[in-house]
């Protein structure tokens, strides 16, 4: 007999504003947009802990968080990421410290009888050479991106942890895979940031120091969706309250750009007066990925923020100083 938990369903799973929630991550990207997204819906009871408070790679340390908190429901969104520069620098830790993640906190929340998971994977878990749009089913069809094969492999992993939790414990774990995503409290490091964040501070300081050009990676043509970070945590508060069993579901807008139409849109947004210039010796990575997203559409969940909104949103917090230095 199959459990409740493996079940294909839409249904309300019991979280209210007074449940225990715990926010792995909560300082990064996607982790912060949660809380926003929360915190504006009224809940109270979220636990949070930063790095240097628990370090989620110590085993140990994990399950005593676990065992002295014992929060409700999880939103594991803790990870180590990065683009393609920092993938190809440091692929060791990129799969052993996703997977160290993955592997403590979902294993501690079965053990301490958390309600509810909710993993945050990545869209480049699918083949390099994916059928556009990617399809859910997809996964496990072809070869991963080399340049960003370690992450890919912790996330796919993590993913699959969760269903084979629920398959043979019976909990109640889900998982998401956004596409790429942008957003207040981004990363905007020149070295390790993804291309839109890496585009914008460009940008910025070719405008602020009236640089004559911009130099872009690649030959401006791979295509590309980008997701609203809180657009993404809105997603992941509607799945967390509606949806049990072992589907993932992809996350975007359904909706791509080339890199140079995301670059010409952010010098626009940044006011850039300058011309472009585009590095064909660097690695262009995947030609395209977009992301299917008939799935979560059929679940009753589409996003609000087009592109260009959303640039001036992540500048105007950029600009604003509050980012790290």
């Amino acid at each position: 007999m199959q459990s409740p938990a493996t079940k294909h369903q839409s249904q309300s799973t019991g979280l209210t504003t007074d449940s225990k929630i715990y926010v792995a991550g909560h300082n990064g990207l996607v982790g912060s947009a949660i809380m926003r997204k929360l915190e504006s819906e009224g809940y109270k009871n979220i636990v949070t802990r930063t790095f240097e408070e628990l370090d989620l790679t110590d085993q140990k340390a994990t399950r005593e968080f676990f065992e002295k908190e014992r929060p409700e429901y999880v939103f594991l969104a803790a990870a180590k990421v990065g683009g393609i520069q920092a993938n190809s620098t440091f692929p060791a830790d990129f799969i052993y410290i996703n997977l160290m993640i993955e592997c403590n906190v979902i294993k501690a929340s079965h053990e301490f009888g958390v309600k509810k998971l909710l993993f945050l994977g990545s869209s480049c878990i699918y083949p390099k050479m994916a059928l556009q749009p990617i399809k859910e089913e997809y996964l496990l069809s072809g070869y991963l991106e080399e340049t960003n094969e370690p992450y890919a492999l912790a996330k796919i992993s993590g993913m699959k942890m969760c269903q084979y939790f629920n398959k043979q414990y019976g909990t109640n774990f889900i998982s998401v895979m956004p596409t790429n995503l942008y957003g207040p409290n981004d990363n905007f490091d020149p070295n390790t940031s993804h291309v839109l964040p890496a585009l914008i501070r460009k940008f910025h300081e070719a405008k602020v120091n009236n640089a004559p050009y911009v130099e872009i990676w690649g030959t401006g043509t791979p295509r590309r969706e980008f997701l609203f970070v809180d657009d993404l945590a809105d997603a992941c508060l509607f799945l967390m309250k509606n949806y049990s069993g072992n589907d993932f579901f992809n996350v975007g807008t359904g909706e791509d750009v080339t890199i140079r139409e995301l670059a010409e849109l952010i010098e626009e947004v940044v006011g850039y007066k300058g011309e472009l210039k585009f590095d064909t010796s660097k690695p262009d990575g995947t030609p395209r990925k977009l992301l299917d997203v008939t799935r979560i559409h059929k679940a009753g969940w589409r996003h609000r923020t087009e592109l260009k909104g959303g640039l001036e949103s992540t500048y105007g917090w950029f600009a604003s100083g509050k980012r790290p230095a």
